[in-house]
């Protein structure tokens, strides 16, 4: 990708581009929106759709096929949204790219918010139309992108232009080009249709999402005034390597342990680490507190469901279970990557099914095989079953050399998102059973080192107990954490504790609920004492 993208981008934000921007209009037609493009893409289609009860239901994306989980930032309960809808078809000439971006309006001016909104993708999902209907069902304008391949798309389908080469420009695209660009052309048609500026915009994501975020905050925080970014997915050079370490030592070890047998070494750590934060409520909330062996369960025999059937606890079973634990590490012991919490569900990564507890057929996670075979090996029929511990060190070393700059999204230099005045809260389920927290908590403590005044700009909060983008028992704060984030845009109110909400405590029942108040990273969320379905009975230290 030329080094003149970008700045040509930042020159479309202020009107540098094709004709000249109307001041207001009231038209949802495409002679209202003639002027919308940029100088360096190539329309190819461009429809413009005055939508009455258009259904966002219909449209929805779940998150769930990939390692995104997407959240909807309103919480809104409409079905279907009156929409000035915008779908636009471009490339980059040269580069046989095919990229689709949407923008989405609130047809009737008076449903506007005065606010721009765009919630992020989830595993190789860049965006699409669904990602822009909550945000126009709750009154802000919005815009999302396909990032150059459709949610159809295998990555076998688009990561390479030909077997052996990679491709360099869509993947670019995916990583931070094609959002950047949906973000410009979206918040150029809002000033278009409503003939102002939007007063503030944000950024809402987790995983990819997440990582999305944390690339606006990187490059082009000055599009953004606030963002929210949970599990995010950066340090996508290492921690997506990372996710393919427990497959490799599955095979290594010739172990394909059933779901029972991994659920049986999660139970037993969550309750021999329960207690260290001083109460018995099922989640483990001190970080990094944890020193349960897995090797301590060789022998124990474990009652199954599915399938029916028990089986015993081998030491291949806890040598694969404790390489989990602690990441993966280079033929020499070397440290490459963290491995996930003890009470993070394993099978995940895993995902082994079984016609006996003795015959298992392991899958490793889709987005970290499509890692190794498409953009590491080159190769889409590419048999990972033969890798050794050196082949497994080589291709992570290629991942960090050959990738870290398109998409690591590491870097911890947050320089201009402090000058622009953008503010970032990201949070971190402690149970992420795809992305471990301690890349984020990593990323973190680099921003700090760098800059000891971040927390003025940017927050991280680790939520105990809470799964990949939310779920769990724990103090999940996913329906809080937007509107924490436009207290703290518009109104200063700095986020010095972020609301969350956990199963409670001894509910017989099991339907109660408990909330309390996370705490900004490094403080650590901790039990003082009383009833621990009150949020007193906890503080920030």
């Amino acid at each position: 990708m030329g080094s003149g993208v970008f700045p040509t981008i930042l020159m479309a934000l202020l009107g540098l581009v094709r004709g000249t921007l109307v001041s207001s209009a009231s038209a949802c037609t495409a002679g209202t929106f003639v002027s919308l493009s940029l100088s360096n893409i190539e329309i190819t289609s461009f429809n413009v759709t005055a939508a009455y009860k258009y259904s966002a239901s219909a449209n929805s994306f779940d998150g769930t096929g990939g390692v995104g989980v997407i959240s909807a930032s309103t919480g809104t309960t409409a079905s279907t949204v009156d929409i000035c809808l915008i779908a636009m078809t471009y490339t980059h000439p040269g580069q046989n790219d095919v990229i689709n971006t949407y923008i989405g309006l609130p047809l009737d001016a008076s449903d506007w918010n005065s606010r721009f909104l765009m919630e992020g993708g989830g595993g190789w999902l860049a965006g699409g139309e669904s990602e822009i209907l909550s945000p126009v069902l709750s009154g802000y304008s919005s815009s999302s992108t396909d990032g150059g391949h459709n949610t159809s798309s295998l990555a076998t389908d688009w990561g390479l232009t030909s077997e052996g080469n990679t491709n360099w420009p869509t993947l670019w695209d995916f990583a931070s080009v094609a959002i950047v660009e949906a973000a410009v052309l979206g918040k150029m048609a809002t000033e278009i249709y409503f003939g102002s500026a939007p007063k503030y915009s944000y950024w809402n994501g987790c995983s990819t999402g997440g990582r999305q975020g944390h690339m606006m905050a990187q490059q082009h925080p000055e599009l953004f005034d606030g963002m929210v970014s949970g599990a995010p997915a950066i340090n996508w050079d290492k921690f997506i390597p990372s996710q393919f370490w427990g497959p490799f030592m599955a095979q290594l070890l010739d172990v394909q342990p059933p779901s029972c047998v991994l659920d049986a070494f999660t139970d037993a750590a969550i309750g021999a680490c329960d207690l260290l934060d001083g109460v018995k409520d099922g989640l483990i909330a001190y970080p990094g507190q944890c020193f349960f062996q897995a090797s301590s369960l060789v022998g124990q025999m474990v009652n199954c469901s599915n399938p029916d059937e028990n089986t015993t606890i081998t030491t291949e079973m806890a040598q694969l279970v404790a390489a989990m634990w602690e990441g993966p590490r280079s033929t020499e012991g070397h440290f490459e990557w963290y491995g996930f919490d003890h009470d993070s569900d394993l099978t995940a990564i895993l995902n082994t099914t079984c016609t006996s507890v003795h015959n298992c057929t392991m899958t490793p996670f889709g987005i970290a095989d499509d890692w190794v075979k498409v953009f590491l090996a080159r190769n889409s029929t590419f048999n990972t079953e033969t890798l050794t511990h050196p082949d497994y060190d080589r291709l992570f070393r290629q991942s960090m050399d050959q990738y870290a700059s398109v998409i690591g999204t590491e870097n911890p230099d947050l320089t201009n998102m402090k000058l622009a005045g953008t503010k970032m809260i990201a949070w971190h389920g402690m149970q992420d059973q795809l992305i471990p927290t301690n890349g984020s908590v990593d990323y973190y403590q680099r921003v700090m080192e760098f800059d000891t005044d971040a927390e003025s700009y940017y927050r991280f909060f680790l939520a105990p107990g809470v799964k990949h983008c939310g779920g769990g028992d724990g103090f999940d704060p996913s329906d809080t954490v937007f509107g924490t984030l436009r207290a703290w845009v518009e109104n200063g109110t700095v986020p010095d504790s972020l609301e969350a909400t956990a199963k409670a405590v001894g509910d017989s029942k099991k339907s109660a609920t408990r909330t309390a108040y996370l705490c900004p990273y490094p403080k650590v969320f901790t039990y003082t004492g009383g009833n621990p379905n009150q949020p007193s009975s906890f503080s920030c230290i």
